[in-house]
């Protein structure tokens, strides 16, 4: 009998993650000629999606997990691909699977704990009989390169936690989805009683986050935030442990910089402040670990930009930055650590609508990671007043506003209370009136446009392409 296997993943209500359409069309497009590697944090939900997908799109499959995988089948690369018959024939007879040319996947899952099996790509991809998948921690990935060669036959894919739109789909809200596209094309507002249902989604969702197993645990549950929490205290834990597995000369910083994270966002200006971790620490010695957190993904870092008309990347301000959770959910988590009863006053508050300055921390966290999920590279932009001693200009995101051949900016605020001025919009527009176009505003109350500035709900932001 064949040794038993992880090849099967126990079956759970599915998140129906968007980037299951990207694994089909590398199916469709690639046919073989490209292995795909999926980088993310951990527990986002990679060995679950893929596997998930082989089911539906695929004829069989083969899981070779890299953390539990027999010497038999780790001595397969020790010269093994010389003959190809037989190392597939050798897996083939270790899972107890049938492999069908051109209609079979092997996932190789945890490919940062074996790199040999990622160097393996090249050879498997040029026999062309079978398509690779290949799942790992991004951080891990990155730092197992040494001993290998990096094969040119592999596609990068990375994967973010659960955004807005597949949050309503895993919690049954398909219906709205289309509506709010539909308004936002039209630039109308919701029915305002609707407004208020979306936004009490969205604050459900900022409390709960995007990580697979909190998500299944809140509505098994009946949408029980505690029941979330247990498993985001889970994942935390397993996060701060992979921090302690980063490089030695710098895993005591980085583990500085992630427990601080909240009391950096509840600031003023947002920005990390090193001696919140040790008095009189300089940038240079924590750029490396600050910059792991965001290669992880389990941040999402933004740059200060010194002068948007430049181009971002050319006035980048690297000794100036703020440091986002790649997971809103997970920084609700770790602000109340240890705190139940902060906990419980912190969903109340959030689901009422009464954001304190520390629970805009959330607000402004969820709107980073949803433009780190679009793709975007996080910048922001301060002007420091020496009449007033203190910044006349606090712009939370630029995004680009123009094309390749006619750099614009669009300066991007955050406001998590219902009344606030727009004064630092105004003063950037004034500043950089050759560059900047066409401001956005994310709040809370509903759409508006006026005087050529754009002001949405965060909801709008997530759905819909502005």
């Amino acid at each position: 009998m064949p040794r038993q296997h992880r090849n099967q993943i126990t079956r759970r209500p599915m998140i129906r993650h968007k980037i299951y359409d990207r694994l089909l069309n590398w199916k469709n497009t690639a046919k073989g000629t490209k292995a795909l590697l999926i980088e993310g944090a951990r527990q986002v939900g990679k060995t679950t999606t893929v596997t998930e997908f082989a089911r539906r799109e695929y004829r069989s499959h083969i899981l070779v997990d890299f953390n539990c995988a027999s010497r038999k089948i780790l001595s397969l690369y020790d010269g093994g691909l010389n003959n190809l018959d037989i190392f597939f024939q050798i897996l083939s007879l270790e899972y107890g699977t049938c492999l069908h040319r051109r209609e079979s996947l092997i996932i190789f899952d945890g490919v940062q704990k074996f790199p040999q099996a990622r160097e393996a790509v090249k050879y498997l991809v040029a026999d062309g009989r079978y398509d690779f998948i290949e799942t790992g921690s991004q951080i891990s990935i990155r730092e197992n390169v040494d001993p290998i060669t990096i094969p040119s036959e592999e596609r990068k894919l990375k994967m973010h936690p659960a955004d807005f739109e597949e949050f309503l789909l895993f919690m049954g809200h398909d219906a709205l989805i289309e509506h709010i596209r539909e308004c936002f094309q039209q630039r109308q507002p919701l029915e305002q009683s609707l407004h208020m249902r979306v936004m009490h989604l969205f604050s459900e969702y900022i409390l709960v986050g995007g990580m697979p197993g909190a998500l299944t645990a809140y509505r098994n549950s009946g949408r029980d935030f505690l029941a979330a929490e247990a498993e985001k205290r889970d994942i935390l834990n397993q996060c701060q442990e992979e921090i302690r597995q980063a490089p030695r000369r710098y895993s005591a910083r980085a583990a500085g910089i992630f427990r601080n994270i909240p009391g950096y966002l509840s600031a003023r200006e947002k920005k990390v402040v090193l001696s919140r971790i040790k008095a009189c620490a300089e940038f240079d010695r924590y750029s490396d670990p600050l910059f792991w957190l965001g290669d992880s993904m389990l941040c999402n870092i933004c740059y200060k930009c010194d002068d948007p008309s430049k181009g971002f990347a050319l006035s980048k301000n690297e000794s100036a930055v703020k440091c986002y959770m790649g997971d809103t959910g997970l920084l609700a988590t770790l602000a109340a650590a240890g705190n139940e009863a902060a906990r419980q006053k912190m969903f109340s508050r959030i689901m009422d609508g009464r954001l304190s300055l520390d629970q805009g921390m959330l607000y402004e966290n969820a709107i980073a990671q949803i433009l780190s999920a679009k793709g975007a590279q996080l910048y922001f932009f301060t002007r420091y007043s020496t009449e007033k001693h203190r910044n006349d200009i606090d712009i939370a995101f630029l995004l680009p506003g123009g094309c390749a051949t006619d750099f614009r900016v669009r300066p991007v605020e955050i406001r998590s209370s219902r009344n606030y001025s727009t004064l630092s919009v105004g003063r950037f527009m004034e500043q950089f009136r050759r560059k900047a176009v066409r401001p956005l505003i994310i709040h809370p109350k509903n759409l508006e446009e006026s005087g050529g500035v754009l002001r949405i709900p965060p909801y709008m932001l997530a759905l819909c392409d502005v």
